[in-house]
């Protein structure tokens, strides 16, 4: 594809690699991160420019990315990012968000005469790093035919799921999938290891069957280790499950496993396992938190 102006903002471990895959394949990259200094490094490795604020950075891009913190977070870099971006942009939000605040943006940009598309991803930050993430994106059809190429540079899997909001919904779905998936490991792997089991044979075994999972595979042999310094933090799976259920008590949907699993990663945060990765539910079944 031919050579476009992008714009990325927040280079989070997420942001950082996924900025660098679109540097990588030749695009014109300015990025803008909160910490001066990131961005600093990163035009370092990747080349490109630096900007002060998200609007700087937006200026004339064509398509401008984001990756941010939080639903206040998405509103305050949109809204200035917006305010430079000329009429025929898009705006992509690649945030954990609730389906409220993509709603919002869609409108603002649309004020504009810009596009926009809520589009986060799963895969974690191996994911981002590999250029292999899972890209879930609400919009129309027609934007999201001119962005996609631009989010296959990290996206191995980039579907649109329907109107806007829809990205961030798909996006729950995942979370509460991802919460029941690690709890039950958790169990499993202290079972086996209760049991007298070699529990990395079992995981060897039972991961070519029926219970294979992303998160044994993955994360299996670790959790055995009780090691919990890979990936995704429980301070931002709290925050993903707490739209989840914010979201349930909307359209009445019950997530009574999501709500317990919710409350024992309180139980590890209070134990100063905040930054631990979501695997470390295992250690409230061995006492450890």
């Amino acid at each position: 594809m031919s050579s476009k102006k992008l714009a990325f903002l927040g280079l989070g471990v997420m942001g950082y690699p996924m900025a660098g895959h679109l540097a990588r394949a030749g695009h014109a990259v300015t990025v803008y991160n909160r910490s001066p200094a990131k961005a600093a490094a990163w035009v370092a490795q990747h080349g490109g420019r630096s900007a002060a604020t998200p609007a700087d950075a937006a200026r004339d891009a064509d398509v401008v990315m984001m990756c941010v913190g939080n639903d206040n977070d998405v509103r305050e870099v949109a809204n200035g990012a917006l305010t430079a971006m000329g009429k025929g942009a898009i705006l992509v939000d690649h945030t954990t968000a609730s389906a409220q605040v993509a709603r919002e943006v869609h409108a603002a940009a649309a004020a504009r005469g810009v596009a926009f598309l809520d589009a986060p991803v799963s895969g974690g930050q191996a994911g981002a790093e590999n250029g292999k993430l899972t890209i879930m994106v609400g919009g129309d059809a027609a934007t999201f035919d001119l962005a996609k190429d631009v989010l296959a540079h990290y996206g191995r899997a980039v579907t649109l799921m329907g109107a806007s909001g829809a990205g961030q919904l798909t996006k729950m779905v995942n979370q509460i999938c991802i919460a029941g998936l690690v709890q039950a490991l958790s169990e499993g792997i202290n079972f086996a290891q209760r049991a007298g089991l070699d529990a990395e044979l079992v995981l060897d075994v039972i991961s070519k069957g029926a219970a294979q999972s992303w998160q044994m595979e993955n994360r299996g042999k670790t959790m055995v280790a009780d090691k919990f310094d890979f990936g995704f933090a429980v301070d931002w799976m709290r925050k993903d499950l707490g739209i989840c259920l914010d979201e349930a008590r909307a359209n009445g949907a019950a997530l009574p496993a999501t709500a317990l699993v919710d409350q024992m990663y309180s139980r590890i945060q209070a134990h100063g396992g905040g930054r631990w990765d979501t695997s470390s539910l295992i250690r409230l079944l061995r006492d450890k938190a």
